[in-house]
């Protein structure tokens, strides 16, 4: 019988094959009582499981390609530190020596208290964690019964290129070692945008979908499937009519992908000579040979703060400089944009465990970095030095006031004069630039461009500010709306007034990938974008058949227009 399940699609795209279901550890465990005599023997098979599985995740951590995206090894390094956490390496045994309980009744009561935690946490992305939680305790538990971890079995009549992982949630740890396969598509029940999952798919340019919530219990073992990435729907036991359709589109999309491959070269401009750069977002150097093989001409956000998660200790500036510096030799004089560190939201160090409850208007990025001057005073000496090797500028995020400018602005400067004193060279014209994604400095941009070298629009955060939505969050996330007229108005006006004091303005966040908003974004005056590697051709190809004289007339229209249904009509003409 043929049916269909929706959920989010997270990286588009069409695949065809049969599914793989992914099993994990059951949480309903069983509780009995222990003699006495029996307690220490069972504290020592908790801590002996304990140790087998971070034997096993520290392996998996270090065979990690050193080519794969930085998340892969971060994700590895958030369970370790989860794993290592008292709370669940060493509270557990406390509870089997109190109420002489088995070890895995012991490690369940612990991980129930710790998601009770968890479920008061109002950032969607910090919920999001407590599947983290969840994966460690099942592979302690797998490791309490005897259970391998998981192992992908060998394919029979299919290639991997035509298995589709079809799993409850897939773990970091799942996660690396199917790395090393060639699965066509991953399918989750849960998950949100910012799920592994959808990071992993949409670094790896497979279809993914997550948030279908029963595909793991409605589809079975070797059943015929096809993922439509782009639409975010499975189709189960398709019948011959709609099979034969989705392997046409698949045929087309292959061959598209193909076509656009030839434009690498390619200066983006529009067909009325507009030149416009498109620039790629990075977490690591590593994913600078991606950016570079799709055309970037620039790194318009290195992510700096990759590099301190999921790991015990914080990247001194020697480790910071090589990172930074092997980015910027990279792209061979090429610019590169390094933001520094954006923690305290939806990412945290182990030394700064997160305690707000809204942490995404909290102590994070720029505000963190001014509590902590000897920290961010190490990230800017490691950036300074690097822009010896290579055209690098520093972007400092979430910026709200002119005092976090000039705070920044003189910590850069003490940065500078450090280095002066110990004759280490630096490029001393280095630009600085802000990111614009709080309300507040879109509407005060005078204040920053009479400062500032440049400055990134940021509209993931500036959209979820503007409009008070949780866009991690799947039960709001119909109302993330980049259409929205306050959330345009904006956008056009940071575009405006940046001109207007000629001062370099980009846009860094998830619109700047999205082919549907290029045009409209042009007709706004959008001259630079910067965006996930993957989007970069796609974005080009638009621009390239686009003519800016006949976008802008529609653009002011829509920046006029407050209803809803006619901004998306608008837009539909707008992309002819």
């Amino acid at each position: 019988m043929s049916f269909t399940i929706h959920g989010i699609g997270v990286s588009g795209g069409i695949a065809i094959g049969h599914a793989l279901l992914v099993s994990h550890t059951t949480l309903e465990v069983d509780h009995y009582a222990l003699p006495p005599s029996q307690v220490p023997e069972e504290s020592v098979r908790f801590e002996a499981a304990i140790g087998k599985v971070r034997a096993e995740m520290e392996g998996l951590r270090d065979s990690v390609p050193a080519t794969a995206p930085a998340e892969f090894a971060a994700f590895i390094n958030l369970h370790l530190m989860i794993l290592n956490d008292s709370t669940l390496s060493v509270a557990p045994r406390r509870i089997i020596e109190t109420e002489h309980c088995n070890a895995e009744w012991a490690l369940k009561v612990q991980m129930d208290a710790l998601l009770a935690q968890f479920d008061e946490i109002e950032d969607g992305y910090l919920r999001e964690r407590k599947a983290d939680v969840v994966q460690v305790v099942e592979r302690v538990l797998k490791a309490l019964s005897g259970q391998p971890g998981y192992v992908p079995p060998p394919p029979a009549a299919d290639s991997e290129q035509n298995l589709i992982l079809v799993a409850h949630d897939l773990s970091p740890a799942d996660v690396v070692e199917f790395k090393q396969h060639q699965f066509a598509s991953f399918i989750t029940d849960v998950g949100g945008t910012t799920s592994h999952t959808a990071v992993v798919a949409r670094s790896l340019a497979i279809p993914s979908i997550v948030a279908l919530h029963n595909a793991r219990h409605l589809i079975g073992e070797n059943e015929l499937i096809i993922v439509d990435g782009t639409q975010g729907v499975v189709i189960v036991n398709p019948d011959p009519q709609v099979l034969a359709e989705y392997q046409l589109r698949q045929q087309q999309f292959d061959l598209e992908r193909q076509k656009l491959r030839r434009l690498k070269d390619t200066r983006p401009a529009t067909l009325d000579g507009i030149k416009v750069e498109l620039h790629a977002n990075i977490e690591g150097p590593g994913d600078v040979i991606e950016a570079r093989d799709n055309g970037a001409t620039g790194i318009g956000l290195f992510r700096s703060e990759f590099l301190f998660l999921g790991r015990p200790d914080l990247p001194d500036e020697d480790e910071q400089f090589e990172a930074y510096r092997k980015a910027a030799e990279e792209m061979d004089g090429m610019p590169v944009t390094i933001r520094t560190y954006d923690l305290g939201a939806d990412k945290s160090v182990e030394d700064e465990p997160q305690r707000n409850a809204n942490p995404a208007m909290g102590l994070r990025a720029i505000r963190l970095c001014l509590t902590e001057p000897r920290r961010f005073l190490t990230q800017l000496r490691a950036m300074l030095r690097a822009s010896h090797y290579g055209k690098i500028n520093i972007l400092i995020p979430m910026l709200a006031t002119s005092s976090e400018v000039d705070q920044s602005l003189a910590l850069i400067k003490q940065a500078k004069q450090s280095l002066d004193d110990e004759d280490i060279a630096y490029d001393r014209g280095i630009k600085v630039g802000g990111m614009i994604e709080v309300p507040a400095a879109a509407l005060a941009l005078g204040i920053f461009v009479r400062k500032l070298d440049f400055l990134s629009i940021g509209t993931n955060d500036l959209i979820q500010y503007t409009l008070a939505i949780d866009r991690t969050d799947d039960t709001v996330s119909h109302l993330y709306d980049p259409l929205h007229p306050a959330v345009l108005n904006l956008i056009a006006g940071v575009i405006k007034s940046a001109d207007k004091a000629k001062v370099p303005v980009a846009l860094c966040g998830e619109m700047a990938g999205d082919v549907t908003l290029t045009r409209l974004l042009l007709a706004l005056g959008l001259r630079h974008y910067s965006m996930h590697s993957a989007h970069l051709l796609d974005v080009k190809q638009v621009i390239l058949q686009s003519n800016l004289a006949e976008l802008k007339p529609l653009g002011r229209k829509m920046l006029q227009t407050s209803d809803s249904a006619k901004l998306h009509a608008m837009l539909r003409r707008l992309n002819r």
